[in-house]
């Protein structure tokens, strides 16, 4: 029987991602292996291996002064033996001394309590098969200024997040209204739409209705951190599925948003 003092923790490289989907897909995760790649190019991170078989995996996603931490998976033969505490002890060891957000799922919510994240919010999941709505402010399609999205970003999150956004903005579809934008993409079952970074609840709304426009009777999903969104993409026929918990760990000097915020997140792993 493997011992989880004898597996071996390994840089994480491209060549564990089907190793690391095998993962995902035992924990249920939506995750295809071009979004496990899309994290990665954003992150450094380790995996557990017993010999050549991946068996635990954590990303640590360094943005600045803040790092995300994410993909921490134990395989189910493993748990109980204390490998999520080791996985999760070398990124926050990579992390260094930046603030480190995560978004727990209930299963890891007491190991990241013990380490010393503290709760900050709720996240809640809404998918499904998405209905037509009008948007109820004007939206265009497609957007050249990076910076300016970038810019809205960066006052919503506190994190400059420019190569993400680039890479998202490449790969998907931007939506952007006067007061604010969305990317809708490609992730998991369909599509995903995220980040949404708006002024207000209006401008938020009419970027998922102009993304249920391009995407009617397709998948989506959102992850958001707003109620008012969440009960409009309800309206719209995505049901409330999960979600998690907002926590961090070496808080830097809180964050205060003055015109943007996040409506929608890039994903539970990239914030």
């Amino acid at each position: 029987m493997t011992s989880s003092d004898t597996l071996r923790l390994l840089d994480f490289s491209p060549d564990h991602l089907p190793g690391a989907l095998r993962l995902s897909q035992q924990v249920s995760w939506p995750h295809r292996a071009e979004d496990w790649a899309l994290t990665l190019s954003q992150s450094t991170g380790v995996v557990a291996c017993d010999g050549d078989r991946v068996v635990g995996t954590a990303l640590m996603s360094p943005f600045g002064d803040v790092a995300t931490l994410s993909m921490i998976i134990v395989d189910e033969a493993l748990r109980g033996r204390r490998l999520g505490r080791k996985l999760m002890t070398a990124v926050m060891d990579q992390a260094a001394d930046r603030e480190m957000r995560l978004i727990a799922t209930s299963d890891g919510l007491p190991l990241y309590q013990k380490l010393g994240f503290e709760i900050t919010g709720q996240i809640k999941q809404y998918q499904g098969t998405i209905s037509q709505a009008e948007p109820e402010l004007a939206v265009e399609e497609g957007s050249t200024d990076l910076d300016q999205l970038a810019a809205m970003d960066l006052e919503a999150t506190g994190i400059d997040r420019r190569d993400l956004l680039g890479r998202l903005c490449a790969e998907g579809t931007v939506l952007q209204t006067d007061g604010g934008f969305a990317v809708l993409r490609d992730f998991g079952r369909g599509k995903m739409l995220g980040p949404i970074v708006a002024k207000d609840v209006p401008n938020a709304r009419a970027l998922l209705a102009a993304a249920s426009q391009r995407h009617v009777g397709g998948f989506l999903r959102i992850d958001t951190p707003n109620p008012d969104l969440g009960s409009f993409a309800e309206t719209l026929g995505l049901a409330h599925v999960g979600g998690g918990t907002c926590m961090v760990r070496n808080a830097k000097t809180q964050h205060v948003t003055t015109t943007f915020q996040t409506f929608g997140l890039v994903s539970q792993a990239l914030g």
